[in-house]
């Protein structure tokens, strides 16, 4: 079942009386990043919403009045205690890691009602493989690959190939475990650093996927699942590589905008019926039935879109331009999610028809080795635009109060506009008022929002 997106009047999300403020929610979102901020804000603002809790969280969420707790998104057993403590109505859960580690499992084991998949739903993020597979078996379209445990038959499987591929490690590797190679020496070396050098990691790296690559253009789609439940968000586009013109090696995401104005309301439909779809039955039909945000990262080709790769939450930084656009009440959707109720969530989903640009900005050296500590300057002075937000992600509060940078991607600058020039002039106007040593971003965010309409732009995957 899907519900329909519906674009409101560009105008600030209307405040219930007092009659609908109860019954008061108290929340816990975990993490710690620019993801994390974005949803704490968005919670912030529902009138069900009572007490704010972000373990860990960062500079950004304490700002937003919330609770930062000082405990990791892995400590399972910390974080279950403080849930029954403090009465948690609803766990957020926003990394990968935790889920795939299994958080959802156990605090629901305890009685702690939670937005996120279980560990064996997380699987189609935590393990390439297993996801390819899955696509493989639902029919839905994918890049053809094969699968490796060592790296020898790899190396030959690439050399017999006419055509360039993309190596991919099978674990999470904090969104850095693709690489996307021009030709078979590239891959050769991929698979070198991937398995025998583990860059990745041992784990992440003991199996790989060899897959053609795709050529087209990318798009982010998102969609909360509860069981056979779809609700679809508006698609994103994401800007994985560091560099302009998506040169240099990837990262986390260097910014992102919504909507993506390649996506046509008939191809989000053929997305719906012949990706999400699919998958969503698959996962139920292995006992695996997903709670949570499906993201399908797809390459829109020739043939159709096909999945690059699917994440198993709300993606970073797609969060960010979404819920700048978001004006329905994200508490009630996502409780309704975890209780699994979505199929009774009969209102259609409100977002600002104004389109959002997110910028990321970076510590020196990121994706490579950074540092941290560095003064922060120029937030307030952003945030006094127009129509813009600065989402903390890698950010902290140093002894002498100061804003100060805590990992490598540090700040996710946000903005809206009437039109994609307007929101890009916006947010690169916020973004040229902040500064910190060795301080870089991409300055192409959005370019290809304004030139989708004459086809001219394109990516390889």
């Amino acid at each position: 079942m899907s519900e329909k997106v519906q674009d409101a009047p560009a105008n600030k999300p209307d405040r219930p009386s007092a009659e609908t403020q109860t019954p008061r929610w108290n929340v816990m979102v975990v993490g710690k990043g620019g993801r994390e901020h974005a949803l704490v804000w968005k919670l912030k603002q529902s009138p069900r919403v009572g007490r704010l809790f972000c373990a860990p969280g960062n500079a950004g969420t304490a700002d937003e009045g919330a609770t930062n707790v000082a405990i990791s998104a892995l400590d399972k057993d910390q974080l279950a205690r403080l849930c029954l403590k403090e009465r948690i109505d609803l766990v957020v859960i926003g990394p990968e890691e935790p889920l795939a580690a299994g958080l959802s499992d156990h605090l629901r084991s305890k009685g702690i009602r939670v937005f996120g998949p279980s560990a064996a739903a997380a699987q189609i993020e935590a393990s390439k493989v297993f996801a390819k597979e899955l696509m493989r078996s639902a029919y839905v379209p994918t890049a053809e690959f094969q699968v490796f445990d060592h790296p020898e038959p790899a190396r030959v499987y690439i050399e017999t190939r006419d055509y360039p591929v993309v190596v991919k490690a099978d674990g999470l590797a904090a969104g850095k475990g693709v690489i996307v190679c021009r030709n078979a020496s590239e891959a050769i070396r991929a698979v070198r650093r991937i398995m025998t050098e583990e860059e990745f990691g041992a784990s992440a790296g003991r199996r790989i996927v060899v897959e053609r690559k795709l050529e087209g253009e990318e798009l982010s789609v998102l969609a909360i699942v509860s069981g056979r439940t779809l609700v679809m968000l508006p698609p994103c586009q994401d800007h994985k590589p560091v560099y302009d013109g998506d040169q240099g090696p990837n990262t986390g995401g260097m910014g992102a905008y919504c909507p993506a104005p390649q996506a046509t309301p008939e191809l989000m439909q053929e997305i719906e019926r012949h990706i999400f779809v699919p998958t969503v039955h698959a996962l139920k039909r292995g006992h695996r039935s997903f709670q949570g945000v499906l993201y399908a990262g797809l390459m829109l080709t020739n043939q159709g879109p096909r999945v690059l790769e699917f994440n198993c939450r709300f993606g970073d930084p797609e969060t960010q331009p979404l819920m700048m656009r978001l004006q329905s009440d994200l508490l009630s959707l996502l409780y309704a999610a975890a209780e699994g109720e979505l199929s009774h969530w009969h209102e259609a989903i409100r977002f600002d028809p104004r389109p959002a640009v997110c910028v990321v900005l970076c510590s020196g050296g990121y994706p490579g080795k950074y540092e941290t500590g560095k003064v922060i300057h120029g937030v307030a002075e952003a945030e006094a635009l127009p129509d813009v937000k600065v989402f903390h992600a890698g950010t902290r509060r140093d002894e002498q109060g100061r804003l100060v940078t805590d990992g490598g991607r540090v700040l996710a600058v946000t903005a809206l506009g009437e039109d994609f020039r307007a929101a890009r002039e916006r947010v690169y106007e916020a973004v040229r008022k902040i500064h910190f040593p060795g301080m870089h971003y991409r300055t192409d965010i959005g370019l290809r929002a304004l030139s989708a309409v004459t086809g001219n732009s394109s990516s390889h995957r």
